[in-house]
């Protein structure tokens, strides 16, 4: 521990604020929550609750700075360099000039880390650590410039000039940020238009290498957060401090197939934020769902629809039918998912001749015009409302059996009992 008075006034104003906090929710205050429902055409609603602790504490941040632990803490801070490395690389997108507000800046961000996601403000050992050992870690290599990653992200557009998500990664339109390398916005730009751009505060070698690893999910949680032609550029361009812009390859990036542009309007934003969070911390490592969420990909980055159609089919077959394709069981158990019961037939139906059509590209018997683009947006628009539910926890992830526990199945059917 490299900075043991820090470490020993954090903490006790830490204690202190905890108190305080949790008094006020025993006494009767309420920690509000943002629901977000709407804004995008799903055929499963999803529902992302999520504790507003940010604007629980800074609502309170006048009772705080009484606390008499509250100074010690914004002196031990106000001395050091690398506070302002630390508030943007958690997402601060205006940083204090002044030292002292600097300070303030950085208790308010350090409480926010500290009781993320949490409504009773409990002050627990291991969260006091990891939120302290983040701070630490940053003002230990404060002699290592800031990095900053900008890459273009064509078919995403904005309504507002920004939209800053959480962990130093901020979206912006590419005029509101000045100096930013011109190919960035243009490179891959769809429709005349240039690109959003995602930019990535990079504080340590750690969260550099891990950079184009953490866009390709970012990119995978836009295309599961509604229908759009969202890429990731091929390079990106990056800098330390104020120096020159250097090329970086992204490897290979993630084009997308031919499509509308996924625009994100100012009431979407909040959702978008948490959607983007959720989704990350819950993304598997093995299994089925992580399999599917790859043949996804895939099939938005196809050229041709007749392959994405192939990668759509696999993906829902590993997650609803394992007994294999002979069975015949995936057009009833992702209708019973994805459609009301008085639509379920006309569904499964409709899937029962995707299966067909498949069956005939990979023969070379469908006909020029066999509609397979429709199809191919309306299976993508299933499977993404399935993936996302399922990483959001508002569906089993034995979807088989939530899909059969769904269906009202009679006693001599093929599904049996």
């Amino acid at each position: 521990m490299r900075h043991r008075p820090l470490h020993s006034a954090l903490r006790a104003f830490a204690d202190d604020a905890a108190f305080a906090l949790a008094k006020d929710v025993a006494d009767g205050a309420e920690v509000p929550f943002e629901l977000a429902a709407e804004g995008r055409p799903r055929r499963t609603q999803l529902y992302c609750y999520r504790p507003l602790t940010g604007a629980f504490i800074r609502e309170r941040l006048g009772a705080l700075v009484r606390l008499e632990t509250y100074a010690p803490a914004a002196r031990a801070l106000e001395s050091l360099d690398g506070l302002d490395v630390y508030l943007r690389a958690r997402g601060e997108q205006r940083v204090p000039r002044d030292a002292r507000d600097r300070a303030d800046a950085t208790l308010r961000v350090f409480l926010d880390r500290l009781f993320e996601d949490s409504t009773t403000f409990e002050l627990v050992p291991e969260r006091f650590d990891r939120a302290y050992a983040e701070l630490e870690a940053v003002l230990s290599a404060k002699a290592d410039p800031v990095a900053t990653l900008v890459v273009g992200l064509p078919g995403l557009r904005l309504a507002s000039a920004e939209v800053a998500l959480s962990e130093g990664l901020l979206l912006c339109e590419a005029e509101a940020m000045p100096g930013a390398p011109e190919d960035a916005a243009w490179l891959g730009a769809v429709a005349d238009e240039p690109n959003v751009l995602a930019v990535m505060t990079l504080a340590d070698r750690a969260q550099a290498d891990a950079a184009p690893d953490r866009l390709r999910r970012l990119v995978r949680a836009l295309r599961l957060y509604d229908a759009g032609a969202v890429a990731l550029a091929p390079v990106g361009w990056a800098r330390l401090a104020d120096g020159p812009w250097q090329l970086v390859d992204l490897h290979g990036g993630s084009p997308a197939r031919a499509s509308d542009p996924l625009t994100i309007a100012p009431e979407q934003e909040d959702e978008l934020r948490a959607f983007v969070s959720l989704v990350d911390r819950r993304m598997p490592r093995g299994g089925e769902l992580a399999w599917a969420l790859r043949r996804f990909d895939l099939a938005c980055e196809r050229e041709d629809p007749a392959e994405a159609l192939t990668d759509l089919l696999l993906a829902l077959r590993a997650l609803l039918e394992p007994e294999g394709v002979d069975s015949g069981l995936l057009a009833r158990r992702l209708a019973a998912l994805c459609a009301a019961p008085e639509e379920r037939d006309a569904l499964a139906d409709r899937i029962g001749d995707v299966v067909s059509l498949e069956r005939a590209i990979v023969a070379g018997l469908a006909p020029p015009a066999a509609g397979v683009e429709e199809v191919v947006d309306e299976l993508t628009e299933h499977l993404r409302a399935i993936l996302g539910d399922a990483l959001c926890g508002h569906l089993d992830r034995d979807l088989r059996a939530a899909a059969d526990q769904a269906l009202t199945i009679p006693a001599d059917s093929a599904l049996g009992t």
